[in-house]
């Protein structure tokens, strides 16, 4: 059984296209895909209803359809990172999943870690500790760090590296990202001893 909102591959003339396959719910009885159905989506710990293709992405979705414009699209291709949001807790590139297979997930992008007036504390670290240049790759940083923070791997500067490696800085700001992950994970003290 194919999963919701899987893609499968179709050979033609030597070359393989990738077709995304939808929902059962936008699959008329004569088999055509309907040009778009009603997703809702939890972001941020709100339920959001909107009406999409079932090829959207989910980082077009939230930065088209939800406004939600602090997730980046960098490259596009899932390689950069900048598109990083949490998907129940995980980690994801926004721009490799559509928008339709998150239905019933919780997303959390930076605009739901915290607020100018009270920042989550990886945001306050990357400002204390200089982790942006630019500020394209920074939303998916600070997604990133979070996540590594609560999976427990910020145990080193090596450590934080590894885990960070998905998401690229073009400004190459990564001592501030690494001491701003170290600081907010608290480990600060290990990597002065270590020094």
């Amino acid at each position: 059984m194919r999963a919701r909102g899987a893609s499968r591959a179709r050979w033609a003339n030597g070359r393989c296209d990738v077709v995304e396959v939808a929902p059962s719910s936008a699959v008329s009885r004569d088999g055509a895909v309907s040009a778009a159905v009603e997703v809702e989506l939890r972001v941020n710990g709100e339920r959001r209803q909107i009406v999409i293709e079932p090829r959207v992405t989910l980082l077009d979705a939230l930065r088209g359809r939800l406004g939600l414009t602090g997730t980046k699209k960098g490259c596009d291709h899932g390689e950069c990172g900048a598109c990083t949001v949490l998907v129940d807790g995980r980690r994801i590139t926004s721009c490799m999943t559509l928008a339709i297979m998150q239905e019933g997930r919780q997303v959390t992008t930076i605009e739901g870690l915290g607020t100018p007036e009270s920042p989550h504390v990886v945001q306050s670290a990357f400002v204390e500790h200089d982790g942006m240049q630019c500020g394209i790759c920074t939303p998916g940083q600070v997604i990133s760090a979070v996540a590594l923070i609560s999976e427990g791997h910020a145990g080193s500067d090596d450590e934080i590296r590894e885990w960070m490696s998905g998401n690229l800085c073009r400004c190459a700001a990564y001592p501030g990202i690494i001491a701003a992950v170290r600081a907010a994970a608290g480990a600060d003290a290990v990597a002065d001893g270590a020094s």
